[in-house]
């Protein structure tokens, strides 16, 4: 566990650690709370072929959230970037398979978003929470 939580008081790792916080944060509450976006996502997994659709409807944006707040407080970062990087994965996929940009209201018919989310995923998957992260301050305190 510890080496899972190490990390150093990195600011500019902690802005990125804060700006995926954010991005899920907001992306999460998104689909769940505006109807056009919820509509959106429903699309894109119905026109991906993703499995289980009304357990993911639930479970991808309720990740999303709490994989966010997460992030934003850098509590177990490393492990939050890994399921970030997951998510961004299967994002990635239904951005090649899907071709209608109506299901993409509020971002490019590329994957571009999810690229840039599993660079920054894997950077602080890397390095960890970075500076203003709990993880950091634990490090502190194990040290």
């Amino acid at each position: 566990m510890a080496a899972i939580r190490h990390t150093r008081p990195n600011k500019a790792l902690g802005s990125v650690r804060i700006a995926l916080g954010i991005l899920f944060l907001m992306t999460g509450m998104m689909k769940l709370f505006v109807p056009e976006l919820r509509y959106a996502f429903s699309g894109q997994l119905t026109a991906a072929n993703i499995p289980f659709h009304t357990f993911n409807m639930w479970f991808v944006p309720i990740t999303e959230t709490a994989v966010g707040l997460l992030l934003l407080y850098g509590l177990l970062a490393r492990v939050n970037a890994l399921v970030v990087s997951g998510l961004m994965l299967v994002a990635t996929y239904v951005h090649l398979v899907v071709a209608d940009p109506v299901l993409f209201p509020l971002q490019p018919t590329e994957p571009i978003i999810p690229i840039i989310a599993i660079s920054a995923a894997v950077y602080v998957l890397w390095r960890g929470g970075g500076a203003w992260s709990a993880d950091l301050k634990w490090s502190h305190h194990a040290a």
